[in-house]
């Protein structure tokens, strides 16, 4: 399998940590993702590096403002070299719009929408007042997000089966809640609702996966990357 597939998430509050794990990976360390955290105690320095050097950067920004500052935010990761951002299908279409539009003077660029935040389950929407469960919004807002011409969205392992199936075989499905055989037999405890090994989110149709402490808070987070490579690699040979 392709690793510009395994995005690694460098979710650290500092940039020395963050950039000891991208020279740990070295070669085979091929897409990163830089949040907010990052974002914003090292400045866009970092993304543009990794850019710079040939790296797919997914800039998860989560945006959720008005169509022009969501434009101009867009345009601004297009300028930095990332090739992934995210924007809040919440915000509804006009914003996925202006997103997308945005993104059209830069080739190399894809809008990748938020369907659900992958911590929430169905009483946080009855909180927030949907009336709807999990499952239902995600694929509400996935098909809101196609229409505006968005290139994929961001959901849980255990919705891309229902996403692939609704969005047809071009859209992106991107998936963080990924974690390790052990990581899963030991229950071991996640921010996300509905973890998955990676192997399972790809069988369910996601195009990437995104890795975070499992790999980077390994003692050998280069052999994490090479073990998880492998495995998609069998299992796309036998697909």
């Amino acid at each position: 399998m392709d690793t510009r597939r395994i995005i690694v998430a460098l979710d650290f509050d500092t940039v020395d940590d963050a950039e000891a794990i991208v020279d740990r990976l070295g070669e085979a360390g091929q897409s990163y993702k830089v949040g907010l955290e990052l974002l914003t105690i090292a400045g866009p320095t970092l993304a543009t590096r990794l850019a710079g050097e040939g790296k797919d950067v997914f800039l998860d920004l989560k945006l959720f403002e008005i169509p022009t500052s969501v434009a101009g935010a867009v345009r601004a990761a297009g300028r930095l070299g990332a090739t992934m951002v995210t924007v809040h299908a919440m915000g509804g279409s006009t914003i996925m719009e202006a997103a997308v539009r945005a993104a059209a003077d830069f080739p190399h660029l894809r809008v990748i929408a938020l369907t659900v935040v992958t911590s929430l389950t169905d009483t946080d929407l009855v909180a927030i007042g949907l009336s709807t469960t999990i499952e239902e919004q995600v694929i509400r807002l996935a098909r809101l997000a196609q229409r505006a011409g968005c290139h994929g969205v961001v959901a849980s392992p255990q919705g891309a089966t229902l996403l692939r199936a609704e969005l047809g075989p071009d859209m992106l499905i991107i998936t963080p809640g990924v974690m390790l055989r052990a990581e899963l037999a030991a229950g071991t405890t996640t921010e996300h609702a509905r973890p998955a090994h990676p192997t399972a989110a790809i069988r369910a149709g996601a195009t990437h996966i995104v890795v975070g402490r499992s790999l980077t808070r390994a003692p050998d987070p280069a052999a994490v990357l090479a073990h998880l490579a492998g495995e998609l690699a069998e299992l796309r040979t036998h697909n």
